[in-house]
């Protein structure tokens, strides 16, 4: 592992050394250059746990590759490089990261953790693109879900793996509508593309699911920069809200949960992330079947083949604080290695082509890419928070002791959402 610094950027590359294959030559391993990736993330400022998390998830997916011999080529395998930017989680900051990407020779962009980032990495790759089409980047994304993405703002060179927001909520929805009890609900998120989002398409399928359901609340806070939640809680305590619906992540998230706790809230939590990142810990004992979160999977879905998934990688980081693993980012990596291996070469139009008709199995699911918006397809999971040892739960979330039993599971094909892309493909 290779730590240097360059102005604002920290790289570190993560690839050859110990991670190298055995089963190549020395002279194999110099000879072929890695493919390099360039993760541009908040790794600073007051979203610097997700994005660190996020770095471990890649990591152990470049280690894994790296281990059974890197990605077959003709000419021989060739090992994946990871290198890391720090966007501080502004975009300015993400533009500056990735020209100095670009600088660097990446052929492959990662990022999520925002989808204001996203959006204005999307802009600028596709100029770029434009106008170096000998230095083409591809962005493939694992987090930032605001459907645009995928819909008026598609582009060929994007690939998303996370599911959409509209696409999230579809499925939360799926369990608040069989909540017949429920009659108000507080829509509260974070103000900039994607909590818009959430809380947009939370009004209207509130409105064809459960027109009986009255919003008494809803409101937008500043994304990173709220410290004190109590405020917000109280306004939700006093609005008489049975539930709250949030699309928040990070310390937004964390922060709110703990304030309804502290603030003696007693409704439910329909979220997007309320399964990661210190909310179950901030919640405790009080969020137990309160707390509901939505994902491409959960640690307690049954099955062998995701269960040896979960330990593996827990093998890989003991630590109960590093404990944020996501399906979805492992077949990312893997989606990308075998778009690779297929085309021939790292060339991007070339892996781009491979990359809307991959399929990927893994930890018993079963992910594809859409051509016509390159949305990854794949199975969702709703879970509730429950004490870890109770039926269903046997993986707890950061050593709190609390964890997600799985009580609704959606298949590719329900999950699914229309798209209004029409993507401009080159030549």
């Amino acid at each position: 592992m290779i730590l240097n610094r360059f102005g604002n950027v920290w790289r570190v590359a993560v690839c050859c050394g110990a991670l190298m294959v055995t089963g190549l030559s020395g002279v194999q391993a110099q000879a072929l250059p890695p493919v390099q990736l360039a993760l541009i993330e908040g790794l600073s400022g007051p979203f610097a746990n997700t994005g660190e998390a996020v770095y471990r998830n890649l990591v152990w997916a470049v280690e894994r590759v790296n281990a059974r011999g890197g990605i077959p080529t003709a000419a021989g395998a060739r090992p994946l490089a990871l290198q890391r930017y720090d966007s501080k989680g502004q975009n300015e900051e993400a533009l500056s990261a990735l020209r100095a990407a670009l600088d660097d020779g990446t052929q492959f962009v990662l990022q999520g953790n925002s989808s204001s980032n996203a959006l204005a990495l999307l802009d600028a790759i596709q100029k770029h693109n434009e106008r170096e089409p000998t230095r083409r980047v591809l962005f493939l994304n694992y987090s930032a879900v605001d459907p645009a993405l995928t819909n008026e703002k598609c582009s060929f060179w994007h690939f998303r793996f996370d599911a959409h927001a509209d696409m999230r909520m579809g499925a939360l929805m799926q369990v608040l509508k069989q909540d017949k009890a429920l009659r108000s609900v507080y829509l509260i998120g974070q103000d900039y593309n994607f909590g818009q989002a959430v809380l947009r398409e939370a009004r209207l399928q509130l409105g064809l699911q459960r027109p009986d359901v009255k919003v008494v609340g809803d409101e937008l806070h500043p994304i990173g920069r709220v410290k004190d939640f109590l405020p917000y809680a109280a306004k939700i305590k006093a609005s008489g809200a049975q539930a709250v619906i949030t699309g928040n992540w990070g310390n937004d998230l964390t922060l709110l949960v703990k304030a309804a706790r502290e603030a003696g809230y007693d409704g439910k939590f329909y979220t997007f992330y309320g399964n990661a990142l210190g909310a179950p810990s901030a919640l405790g004992e009080a969020g137990v079947g309160k707390v509901l979160a939505v994902a491409e999977w959960l640690p307690n879905v049954p099955g062998a083949a995701s269960e040896a998934f979960v330990q593996s990688f827990r093998q890989r980081f003991p630590k109960p604080a590093d404990d944020y693993l996501h399906l979805r980012m492992q077949m990312m990596v893997e989606a990308l290695v075998q778009a690779v291996q297929k085309a021939g070469s790292s060339e991007p139009q070339a892996v781009a082509l491979q990359l809307e008709k991959v399929q990927v199995h893994m930890a018993g699911q079963t992910g594809r890419m859409r051509a016509a918006d390159h949305q990854f397809q794949q199975p969702l999971v709703v879970g509730a928070m429950a004490q870890q040892g109770d039926p269903g739960v046997k993986y707890d979330v950061e050593g709190s002791g609390y964890g997600f039993k799985v009580i609704r599971q959606l298949s590719a094909e329900q999950a699914s959402r229309p798209t209004t892309c029409n993507m401009v493909r080159p030549g």
